[in-house]
């Protein structure tokens, strides 16, 4: 605990003699131990289950063959081979060889590698190789590797200023010969230059009490995080930028902006430092201006990436554990960036009317009724209103936390809005709003959380689908009369900006993937991906033994896909409401039907039936698959 959560600094300071056998323990649990952060940061190409469902549903192949080509793979492979030599912890300061084999075009070639960490995290590495990557390389890898795997056989030493201390006079004078000695053509000015300053009473470095030492960790008011090359990451947004809208370029944004959801899942603070760099290079677009001037729309991969981008600062205000000062300070960046007269707005080169995400903004009875302008949206205008969101609320807060949340045997006023007829907790917000609460929660590493708050948003849009219809049967005579024979909603929930159908269904089916292999696996990932695997997982707290996690999955996207709505202007939006529902039913294509799902299927198909409603695409559901149903009907 000590070792992840304390500098050695305050730890120096808070004790005034620490046993050294302490300052070993210490030193020694202050690196890394999960090789899952060393892979997050050395190499791309991690796929979660729903991004290689994305990339399948658009026609994109996920690449499986080019892992070895991986700096975290090429890393194991070095270190399995023995390449890997003259290991030596100093502090703080972790230092070694790594050999890279020689090839029938390149000669055998030894790198010196160095790391610097605190609190079990990387601050920074240097390499002899001279890699110019956002990443580690593979001989960094290697070496972190070796450390986490073979750490009884690091010589381990405390930091040099504790060794230097325990010298007298004459030791350190001979001690500062060699080492001038051994590198006397690297060293020998700077040595001169010290004593110089040393000898000079006046000198700026006498001023200084103690002398810094880059082998005794962080000091207390470091930031601790990991290693970041900030450089690195703008060059090469820059870069894949540049190449207009190519796939390659695409492919390779989308795996940054997966790798800013991963670091947010190990809940990293460089994935909002990592998302800001992106947005930086993003806003310095020269093309953004271009389309402006010409008034042109930008390519739909273009707006995709955009898209992704704000759904990804939403993602990040959200973030229950957030601190007020860095939500003060994202809004008042994203303000800026919004701002900007090339920001691209939400749905292309037009306004929209959608409802404001916190439904705090209502129209001005005093609004000028001939005034054509309409509110000016931005990518980042969601993310902006979500910081107005907070997750103090007390029922939120009680369906968050427990399984076993229910309705209390007496309730006061009020609380019968809070729960439907069978106990369970509801919770009534804006249906995006509350699932980019669920996509929060789920990307900054909260799957239980998540899960119960999936559950509790699927529960009320049951009871509001049974009101409708309710109503509808009620005035259907008046209806018809009017020639109305549905209820239609101003937003749809398929093709919004926030995804909240899409956000549901990854939620409850991750609950119910079976994982066949670790993602570190070392063997080689040459063979094709395999199709996903789901289970039945039932729902904690809920005493239907028919309803799972899987069984949810399936009747919110059905819900999802027959919600009767307007079709959005403009044709981007209009692609876009397409493109979404081709990707929900790909997703529940993967779903192998079972009597519990056909219930559901039933269910949901009587309900829209019910209510005059055609059935939406679902043919395609039940493509080159037999449903097997009670008494042996079939739909």
């Amino acid at each position: 605990m000590v070792a992840e959560k304390w500098p050695f600094q305050q730890v120096e300071e808070r004790f005034s003699r620490i046993p050294e056998p302490v300052q070993r323990r210490i030193v020694y649990w202050s690196f890394p131990r999960n090789e899952r952060e060393i892979c997050m940061y050395s190499s791309f190409n991690y796929y979660s289950p729903e991004e290689t469902a994305a990339a399948a549903a658009g026609g994109a192949t996920v690449p499986g063959d080019d892992d070895n080509r991986l700096p975290f793979r090429r890393g194991i492979k070095l270190l399995e081979s023995g390449y890997v030599e003259n290991v030596l912890q100093v502090g703080f300061h972790l230092s070694g060889t790594v050999t890279e084999p020689g090839t029938q075009s390149e000669p055998e070639m030894i790198y010196r590698v160095a790391i610097s960490f605190d609190r079990c995290k990387i601050t920074s590495v240097t390499c002899g190789c001279g890699n110019k990557d956002i990443f580690y390389c593979a001989h960094v890898v290697a070496l972190s590797l070796y450390r986490i795997r073979k750490a009884e056989q690091v010589k381990l030493r405390l930091p040099i200023s504790e060794t230097l201390f325990q010298m007298n006079r004459d030791q350190l004078q001979k001690f500062i010969q060699y080492l001038i000695t051994a590198h006397h053509t690297e060293v020998l000015p700077t040595a001169q230059k010290l004593a110089d300053e040393i000898l000079s009473s006046n000198s700026e470095i006498n001023q200084v009490h103690g002398a810094p030492d880059p082998t005794a960790g962080a000091s207390i008011d470091d930031e601790n995080c990991w290693h970041l090359d900030e450089e690195q990451v703008r060059e090469q947004v820059k870069q894949f930028l540049s190449q207009g809208g190519y796939y390659g370029s695409g492919k390779q944004l989308n795996s940054m902006f997966a790798k800013v959801r991963e670091m947010l899942k190990m809940r990293d603070s460089n994935g909002a430092r990592m998302l800001t760099l992106i947005t930086e290079q993003f806003m310095a677009d020269p093309r953004l201006s271009l389309w402006r001037q010409q008034g042109t729309g930008m390519t739909d991969k273009c707006r995709q990436l955009w898209d992704e981008l704000g759904a990804l600062w939403v993602c990040i205000v959200l973030n229950p554990h957030c601190k007020p000062d860095e939500k003060v300070s994202w809004l008042r960046q994203l303000k800026k960036w919004s701002d900007m007269d090339v920001c691209p707005l939400e749905d292309g080169n037009y306004g929209n009317e959608l409802p404001n995400i916190t439904n705090a903004l209502p129209q001005s009875s005093n609004q000028n009724p001939d005034s054509l302008a309409r509110p000016r949206r931005t990518v980042f205008t969601r993310a902006m209103e979500a910081c107005d969101l907070h997750w103090q609320d007390s029922h939120l807060q009680r369906i968050i936390s427990s399984d076993f949340y229910a309705s209390p045997s007496y309730q006061r006023e009020g609380e019968s809005l809070l729960f439907n007829s069978h106990g369970q907790p509801l919770w009534l917000e804006h249906v995006p709003t509350a699932c980019a609460r669920v996509d929060a929660l789920r990307s900054h590493g909260y799957p239980k959380e998540a899960l119960r708050l999936a559950v509790a948003i699927i529960n009320t849009l049951r009871l509001q689908q049974q009101r409708q219809l309710e109503i509808y049967k009620h005035q259907k005579k008046e209806l018809l009369h009017r020639g109305v024979t549905t209820i239609t909603n101003l937003e749809g929930w398929v093709g919004h900006p926030l995804d909240p159908i899409g956000c549901l269904f990854i939620t409850l089916t991750e609950a119910c993937r079976l994982e066949d292999e670790n993602c570190l696996d070392t063997a080689d990932s040459n063979s094709d991906l395999k199709p996903a695997i789901y289970q039945h997982v039932a729902v904690s707290g809920c005493l239907d033994s028919n309803e799972s996690y899987l069984t949810l999955a399936m009747e919110v996207a059905l819900m999802g896909m027959g919600q009767q709505r307007v079709m959005p202007e403009g044709l981007y939006a209009q692609d876009k409401v397409c493109r979404n529902e081709e990707q929900i039913i790909f997703k529940l294509q993967e779903l192998e039907l079972d009597e519990m799902l056909v219930q559901v299927l039933r269910k949901q198909s009587i309900i829209l039936l019910e209510g005059k409603v055609i059935i939406p695409q679902w043919s395609s559901l039940c493509k080159g698959k037999e449903l097997s149903v009670s008494r042996g009907k079939q739909i």
